[in-house]
């Protein structure tokens, strides 16, 4: 039985059915489909059945179709081996691949998808602000920046992502990255960019960029918006 609910309900609806006792029979299985819960969620349910979890990497913002689950990884785990075989099994038939994740990886796991699908979404959100402010349409602003997502993804599917960066870190355009700082002064999204532009520093590095050029990336990274005007009117 799949536990199809969100994760701080996992762990009541367990100690509910748990409750049922030998109305439920001991053959019946229970597995959870977070991504970030050990099963130890389930640990109501242990001592009489077996427990699991069966997480697809896909992102489902509204049902969709059982194709979506073709090619993509399902994290699964088990406390049985018989288990486990049933869910890769399940895995497989719907075309997916079954990886197992332990509870020691889980939560490191599930860091990892946030940030290759909400936080994608938060970022690319956050550039449709910005283009907004420079006066363009929601709907231009948001076509217009998911072509470029669009492309920039297939680059690191053809490439990897050291080879797949590009732009103005990696270049090291120090004085392009400063007028961006100067553009988004006093907007909230100055630190993010900041934090992703040093981010970025490091894939350009592993990539090649000269280490003075690094040098100068990083301070213009990391230097405070007043230093740095001091200096220009110096």
């Amino acid at each position: 039985m799949f536990l199809a609910v969100p994760d701080d309900s996992v762990e009541p609806i367990a100690e509910l059915l748990a409750g049922a006792g030998k109305r439920i029979p001991e053959s019946v299985a229970f597995v959870h489909l977070s991504g970030a819960l050990k099963l130890d969620a389930l640990e109501p349910l242990r001592a009489r059945h077996p427990i699991g979890s069966f997480h697809p990497l896909q992102s489902f913002p509204e049902p969709r179709p059982p194709a979506s689950l073709r090619g993509i990884f399902v994290a699964i785990d088990g406390n049985a081996a018989p288990l486990r075989r049933r869910l890769s099994a399940l895995a497989r038939a719907a075309g997916a691949r079954p990886k197992r994740v332990g509870d020691g990886e889980r939560a490191l796991y599930h860091a990892a998808a946030v940030f290759a699908s909400n936080y994608v979404v938060a970022l690319l959100d956050e550039g449709v602000l910005l283009l907004r402010a420079a006066g363009w349409s929601e709907k231009e602003a948001t076509s217009g920046l998911l072509a470029l997502t669009e492309g920039t993804l297939a680059s690191v599917r053809k490439r990897g992502a050291v080879a797949a960066l590009t732009g103005p870190v990696r270049r090291g355009d120090v004085k392009t990255v400063e007028r961006h700082l100067d553009a988004l002064a006093g907007l909230p999204a100055v630190d993010l960019y900041r934090m992703l532009g040093l981010i970025a520093l490091e894939i350009a590095a592993e990539g090649g960029l000269e280490p003075a050029a690094a040098e100068r990336m990083q301070r213009a990274l990391t230097e405070k918006p007043a230093a740095t005007r001091r200096r220009r009117r110096s």
